[in-house]
């Protein structure tokens, strides 16, 4: 008799990635299990058989030789692995499936015994502002994070003062516990302790036993200077306390860059838009412009400035962190349209325009030179 297809066992195609393969084995695995399937006679030879096709088509090698060959790959010798192979990820994913049955929750890697029943605590996130000023200078700010701390009437045990957690009767204190499955052994987290190995019998009355409480903690932060919006700073064990008395977690800061009025920033370098008078792009003339550092910088404008000329100020830009270095602040004039105009202002505008040449603005009457060779071309 002929063996039935590995891709049309498990129910996927054959381009199906590793991902697939796992999800359509899970569910062909729970369905056809022989404890599930009692009064069916061919459930553990169809058990077996999706075993051994998962075994080949999650191994890229096996799975190749299967391709080219098909199921004479493995004959004489050079078998699938057979039931139960020697590959690390089957058990875990027979872990979850078993576990899932025997209403376990969580298999064998969703966190089983902890030494003593102490759990680290978990990661803390906490979101910080700060303005460019801030992060030009750098500064050392205090936050205030609500967070889970260590009990300090049982010190973090959970038991009552004078009392202390005993060891679980039902693992013994290995927080996990065996059960038999038709031919299978399997293992998960003591319900009684749920995986910690002890049990309290005499709560602490503040943490109710958790051996933590919440509290409001201030602390300290460095902030460098020079940075940048969207930076991390970990600070090592100031996260969630451990339950228990375990490890507490990290916290995380994540830092984002106020805008600013005036300048904006791109890495080291800022940039900053300026408008100025027509007289002055005109004729020429100059202003100051207030640096971050708490200096002013003076910026000439030459004769004829046109809008969007940019003008560069080395080192007046922001700090690099871990360097000496400085970025440079990029200063980009815009020219303004004079508006409200007095009757003499409109009078000295209009003189102007009829004393006006070409030479005046050769931008513009060379822009209208071509567009008119542009149309003329079109009538032709």
């Amino acid at each position: 008799m002929s063996k039935a297809d590995y891709y049309e066992l498990l129910g996927v195609s054959k381009n199906a990635d590793g991902k697939e393969l796992k999800s359509a084995f899970r569910k062909k695995a729970m369905k056809h299990h022989p404890d599930r399937n009692p009064d069916d006679a061919g459930a553990e030879a169809k058990f077996k058989e999706i075993n051994e096709a998962y075994e080949v088509l999650k191994d890229p090698q096996k799975r190749g030789a299967y391709d080219q060959y098909g199921h004479a790959a493995f004959e004489q010798g050079g078998g699938a692995g057979g039931f139960g192979g020697g590959a690390g990820g089957f058990s875990d994913i027979f872990e979850d499936i078993f576990g899932e049955m025997m209403g376990g929750g969580a298999g064998r890697r969703g966190g089983g015994a902890r030494s003593g029943g102490r759990e680290r605590g978990s990661d803390l996130r906490y979101n910080m502002e700060v303005s460019l000023e801030d992060a030009y200078n750098g500064k050392s700010a205090e936050i205030s994070v609500p967070t889970a701390v260590g009990c300090e009437t049982c010190s973090g045990s959970g038991a009552k003062p004078g009392s202390s957690p005993s060891t679980c009767n039902t693992c013994g204190g290995a927080g996990r516990v065996r059960a038999s499955q038709g031919f299978f052994s399997v293992e998960r987290a003591c319900p009684e302790c749920q995986g910690r190995g002890e049990v309290i019998s005499d709560p602490c009355n503040d943490c109710s036993g958790q051996g933590r409480v919440t509290k409001e903690r201030t602390l300290s932060v460095d902030i460098p200077a020079g940075i940048e919006d969207g930076v991390r700073i970990r600070l090592g064990s100031e996260g969630e306390a451990g339950s228990r008395g375990g490890p507490p977690g990290d916290l995380y800061i994540f830092l984002s860059i106020r805008a600013h009025e005036f300048f904006q920033r791109d890495g080291a370098d800022l940039f900053c838009k300026i408008p100025i008078s027509m007289a002055t792009a005109a004729l020429g003339g100059q202003f100051e412009v207030a640096c971050l550092d708490s200096t002013k910088s003076r910026v000439k404008v030459p004769e004829g400035t046109q809008t969007g000329k940019q003008f560069r100020l080395r080192g007046k830009g922001m700090p690099i962190m871990r360097s000496s270095d400085l970025g440079d602040l990029y200063i980009q004039v815009v020219t303004e349209t004079p508006q409200n105009l007095s009757k003499r202002q409109r009078e000295l505008l209009e003189e102007f325009q009829q004393i006006s040449s070409e030479d005046n603005s050769p931008e513009s009457t060379g822009f209208f030179t071509r567009m008119k060779r542009f149309l003329d071309g079109l009538g032709d």
